[in-house]
């Protein structure tokens, strides 16, 4: 698989990484012995790029994925994140980049995962109440300590991801990124990125499994989903997200490939500084998104997607509070 480059003088990646987020939680049910196949699979496929947070399950994919690496650490590029804070009450979520709290949470990070080192440590989200300079400063720490190799940011915006790079070079920056979410286009985030030499991680990159065509109704959902509560599902807002589904399966079906095929593709072509991590935990799913590598897509048909999904045509906020992204 080709690689890319994280940040103007990182590593090399593969080109498409794996969220792990699903084998844990917030996708409806997940087998463990399938989840540990689809990271085994991916690594046969040359994915060398991981991706899992500690809030995933509040720490359960941390510990999947560290049993699944296990004898296997030299072939993967490991990325966890710390920043959002939960509790026993799984409604109540709080946020810390507190300097304490981050030295706290890569220490657990690391028992959890079994390994000495973090490839890739991000702040999850943006803890507003503590300066960002006081946060990376203390993620800078375990870069000198030997316990993180490079340091990203989540969900920042471009005034953040500055001033965090003044204190220590930043690899990655992740956020939603897809045909149904371009919102890194208008804020500034992708010409922040690229003129700070700064790699960007699309995460959700088929519109969390819309775009594949696969959903037509919340019926298609698990109970326990939590895609059930956000906007762009609710009935209305997915029955006018579903005519964009529609147009998107249309040109995939012309190029005989599949619509999150389709998806991938448009964003590997859109720069090469972008790394898509779509989430599975199945590997017939995995197999099916690595397929996107493979497709090769003129101008003319970008140009079709970019018109088949206009900017701003998806109804719908992508969570149902965005106050914590995009800061």
């Amino acid at each position: 698989m080709t690689t890319r480059q994280l940040g103007r003088n990182g590593p090399h990646v593969s080109e498409l990484g794996l969220g792990c987020m699903g084998m844990s939680e917030f996708y409806g049910p997940a087998g463990e012995d399938e989840s540990v196949a689809t990271i085994h699979r991916a690594l046969e496929l040359g994915i060398t790029f991981l991706d899992t947070a500690d809030m995933n399950g509040r720490g359960h994919n941390e510990q999947l994925v560290g049993r699944a690496i296990h004898g296997r650490r030299d072939q993967v590029f490991l990325a966890t994140k710390f920043g959002i804070v939960r509790s026993d009450d799984p409604s109540q979520r709080g946020i810390s980049g507190r300097p304490e709290y981050v030295r706290e949470a890569c220490d657990a990070s690391l028992l959890r995962l079994g390994v000495d080192t973090i490839d890739l440590y991000y702040q999850h989200r943006v803890d507003t109440s503590v300066p960002i300079e006081e946060t990376v400063g203390a993620m800078a720490e375990l870069v000198a300590a030997g316990k993180v190799r490079f340091l990203g940011l989540s969900e920042a915006a471009p005034v953040t991801i500055r001033r965090a790079a003044a204190i220590h070079p930043i690899a990655a920056l992740q956020s939603e990124y897809s045909l149904f979410s371009r919102d890194p286009e208008d804020s500034g985030v992708l010409d922040t990125v690229r003129e700070l030499g700064i790699a960007f991680v699309a995460y959700s990159p088929i519109g969390r499994g819309l775009l594949s065509g696969a959903i037509r109704n919340t019926g298609d959902l698990a109970e326990d989903d939590f895609r059930r509560s956000t906007p762009r599902f609710a009935d209305e807002n997915l029955e006018r997200n579903l005519a964009l589904v529609d147009a998107v399966r249309e040109i995939a079906a012309e190029l005989n490939v599949t619509p999150a095929q389709l998806s991938l593709a448009w964003l590997l072509a859109r720069r090469d500084d972008i790394i898509p991590i779509p989430g599975t935990k199945r590997v017939r799913y995995l197999e099916e998104n690595v397929g996107a590598t493979s497709v090769s897509l003129p101008a003319d048909v970008v140009e079709r997607l970019n018109a088949a999904t206009p900017k701003h045509a998806v109804a719908g906020a992508r969570y149902a509070d965005m106050s914590s992204v995009n800061r």
